[in-house]
């Protein structure tokens, strides 16, 4: 099965199967040399648009794009890719999934951040949390003390930023509003 232009990125739709409620996952597996499918992933062996080579690219079931694209290794011809089989499936699964759940640890981490400090004689735990938004992002900062009781909440600017001494600052400050910068 030969994939070009547009859709040679997109993982096929399986509609889910009603006809057994036990089984949780009917999807039928594609095992051909360019295309394998299988454990909610799809793999598809591409022209590297970069250069002579050969890409895989690996998207997750239900996305529209490849959540990992990695180079592929060429045949024995030197002109052809070589023929994806059950080893590479798993070992190309099993990296795209630790790449997909580090990306979300890492947007997680980005998105609520906390640093405890002492200010005067407290000590104070700042978080930042930011609701990401395409057009109104939004972002909170707020101070508890060490028994869990807020000390103050304010809204600040999404692109503030939070550092051990930002929040020493804004504790010793009275937690004031922070000026935006």
């Amino acid at each position: 099965m030969a994939c070009t232009g547009a859709h040679a990125l997109r993982a096929p739709f399986h509609p889910p199967s009603t006809s057994r409620p036990d089984v949780t996952d009917e999807t039928p597996k594609i095992q051909e040399p360019r295309l394998w499918s299988a454990d909610g992933w799809t793999a598809r062996v591409i022209k590297n648009d970069d250069d002579d080579g050969w890409a895989v690219a690996m998207t997750k079931d239900g996305a529209s794009e490849p959540a990992l694209v990695g180079p592929w290794t060429m045949g024995r011809d030197k002109k052809n890719p070589k023929p994806l089989d059950g080893n590479a499936f798993s070992t190309l699964v099993k990296t795209a999934h630790e790449f997909v759940r580090r990306s979300e640890q890492q947007l997680q981490a980005s998105l609520h951040q906390s640093i405890a400090v002492t200010a005067g004689a407290k000590r104070v735990t700042v978080t930042l949390d930011i609701v990401p938004d395409d057009e109104n992002p939004t972002a909170n900062l707020s101070a508890q003390d060490e028994d869990g009781e807020t000390l103050a909440s304010v809204r600040v600017s999404p692109s503030f930023k939070l550092t051990r001494a930002s929040a020493v600052a804004w504790a010793e400050a009275g937690f004031a509003k922070p000026a935006s910068r």
